[in-house]
């Protein structure tokens, strides 16, 4: 595993930027002597030209979507369809005996396709998991796989990247080769991995869409991943009967994991103010850069009150799988970041029990661990979009722009409202109201900033640190987190 770049390296090259960079926006790179600070930072993340160039292209890549009541039915066809000759099922102990899994094993059986069930997906996996995973699905010779869980591509991402490639393709790769930098290699996924179609059992993540794959690593106390194309599945079936048996708590986290994906890839940092532009097409990140945002102010609050509201319910899932699309090309940043490490602790730290989850481990799930931040967040990413920023101010307020409330207040006063304004909104879900409520501590701040550093990927799409030459964020990171312990 590559070393981490010391605490003495960073502040060097914080200072070479402060002090050579051009202080004009329009004109960040700063020259040669800021370049070279770019490069000696970003190389801790993802390799770089010596000169890094600005990006000037996007692209936006989704999976096919099934969208309606029942269209689980249907994936046996799919398969037979796809001539699918054997097929890897993964899901977790409590899913296995719902509706969702059973319907697809119904619709397998219809049509005949062979399929093995793995029922041991972890509601929070690990690397641990991972391998375990990895261990069963060596046993077998799968063509194709179907995940019927919310994290589905966790398990294909490692048992068909694995699987494929350290057989026949990279016989000497192991499961930190494809880790993102700069906790595991980052190694790119070049080869065509085994076809996954994806059924989303809550509205939360939208991974049905993305090429986004997170585990917990608990030795680092902190959560990371594999972000690449190559992981989309081909087919996500977006059933609306299949969160039917979700509790009230599963339906607010997943949907505030729904309204932090849209609220980070809209303010993330616009694509072309990224660095390095890739060498070719297809060096290009799966995060790119800000992408329109997906409202969910109105749907995710009628949930909270009636799980049983089946318009609300159908919205949610409609906003998770755009939100998915709008992530999974733009981005997410500092609440992604920060949630890492608040979810990684927790198992040796605070050990909280979110209510709600049939959990045999403390958990702090993944919508509520984004939103803890999301106020303090959006605080700081303020100054860098009023515009976008005052829009998502208007979207809280149930209102918009134009409206003398929001059009009449100044730009440097947008971050203190927004952070008022999601915080009411949280208080209204029954989110925790902050850091402190679930058993951190102030003396634990440093902990989260060291956890939430090496989360490259997300930080350098995060507005006042991803595009200032040399910024590393520790010290936004520890403003952040600490106006994050209670609001």
């Amino acid at each position: 595993m590559p070393a981490l770049p010391s605490r003495t390296a960073i502040a060097r090259l914080m200072n070479i930027g402060r002090h050579s960079a051009c202080p004009c926006h329009s004109c960040r790179s700063g020259g040669p002597i800021a370049s070279h600070a770019i490069t000696q930072f970003r190389k801790f993340a993802t390799p770089v030209e010596l000169t890094p160039q600005k990006e000037y292209a996007f692209e936006v890549a989704a999976s096919n979507l099934r969208f309606g009541a029942g269209v689980t039915r249907e994936v046996g066809m799919d398969f037979a369809n796809m001539k699918a000759t054997k097929v890897g099922v993964f899901t977790d102990p409590n899913i296995s005996k719902l509706l969702p899994v059973q319907r697809a094993v119904e619709s397998l059986q219809l049509a005949n396709v062979p399929f093995e069930l793995y029922t041991n997906v972890a509601v929070e996996p690990t690397d641990e998991s991972w391998q375990h995973a990895i261990a069963w699905a060596r046993m077998h010779n799968f063509s194709h796989f179907l995940a019927c869980v919310q994290h589905g591509k966790l398990e294909r991402s490692l048992t068909s990247n694995p699987t494929l490639i350290q057989f026949t393709v990279y016989p000497e790769a192991v499961l930190y080769d494809f880790i993102n930098a700069p906790i595991g290699k980052g190694l790119p996924i070049s080869k065509t991995l085994r076809p996954l179609i994806a059924v989303p059992t809550t509205a939360g993540t939208g991974s049905e869409t993305t090429g986004t794959a997170i585990l917990d690593i608990p030795s680092r106390k902190f959560k990371t991943g594999i972000a690449n194309r190559a992981l989309r599945p081909i087919l996500g079936i977006v059933d609306t009967d299949n969160t039917d048996s979700c509790t009230t708590e599963v339906h607010i986290s997943a949907g505030l994991d729904v309204l932090f994906h849209a609220l980070e890839s809209y303010t993330a940092i616009p694509y072309y103010e990224r660095t390095p532009r890739p060498a070719n097409p297809l060096q290009r990140p799966a995060y790119q850069g800000s992408n329109p945002i997906s409202d969910v102010v109105e749907f995710l609050p009628r949930v909270a009150k009636n799980k049983d509201d089946k318009e609300a319910k159908t919205q949610m899932l409609l906003a998770a799988a755009f939100a998915g699309i709008g992530f999974g090309n733009g981005g997410v940043h500092l609440c992604h970041a920060a949630s890492y490490p608040i979810s990684g602790f927790n198992k040796t730290g605070p050990k909280w029990q979110h209510p709600g989850y049939n959990a045999d481990k403390p958990i702090i799930p993944h919508g509520i661990s984004v939103a803890l931040t999301g106020p303090a967040v959006f605080q700081f990413t303020a100054p860098s979009s009023p515009s976008r920023h005052r829009e998502a101010l208007a979207v809280f307020r149930r209102t918009v722009t134009s409206d003398p409330s929001i059009s009449n207040l100044p730009d440097e006063s947008i971050g203190d409202h927004l952070y008022e304004a999601i915080a009411q909104f949280l208080d209204g879900l029954g989110v925790p109201r902050g850091l402190s409520v679930i058993g951190y501590k102030n003396e634990d701040i440093e902990m989260l900033v060291q956890g939430t550093l090496p989360q490259r990927r997300v930080l350098d799409l995060a507005p006042g640190i991803g595009d200032v030459a040399g910024e590393d964020g520790a010290e936004h990171l520890r403003s952040i987190i600490s106006n994050s312990m209670s609001y």
